[in-house]
């Protein structure tokens, strides 16, 4: 079990069990949607994640695409695609021990920017990891 939450302390979540993906992704939706130079995930089947406090709001940037974030502090802490309904990826930076679930593939590399590195130990791929 592992808990995480926003940085305002409004938005709180549980995850059980092991995630059936962790990502280091470098799309440039991800970047928008953070404002970082990537964003690592952790995908949990459904069951497995609840919200423990608050909900966060949603911004639909394209049809089936949904990201979740809090309303107050503007943290990115989730996402969910209508094409895997039964998952939820959390963003792996917002667990309260990030170091629980370490991404194990890089994807979207082929979006990455320029001047940032790869991580020398983990295998790449130009899209994305689970087939889509």
């Amino acid at each position: 079990m592992a808990e995480g939450g926003c940085l305002w302390g409004a938005i709180r979540y549980r995850v059980t069990g092991e995630p059936v993906a962790a990502t280091l992704c470098h799309c440039a939706d991800c970047r928008k949607a953070s404002g970082g130079t990537n964003v690592a995930w952790a995908v949990f089947d459904k069951d497995r994640f609840e919200w423990l406090a608050g909900r966060p709001m949603e911004y639909g940037s394209s049809p089936g695409i949904h990201w979740l974030f809090c309303g107050m502090c503007g943290s990115l802490v989730g996402y969910q695609r209508s094409q895997r309904p039964d998952h939820m990826d959390i963003t792996t930076g917002t667990l309260d021990d990030p170091n629980r679930y370490p991404p194990d593939v890089e994807i979207w590399t082929k979006e990455r920017i320029g001047w940032e590195a790869l991580h020398p130990d983990l295998p790449k791929r130009e899209r994305s990891s689970l087939n889509e």
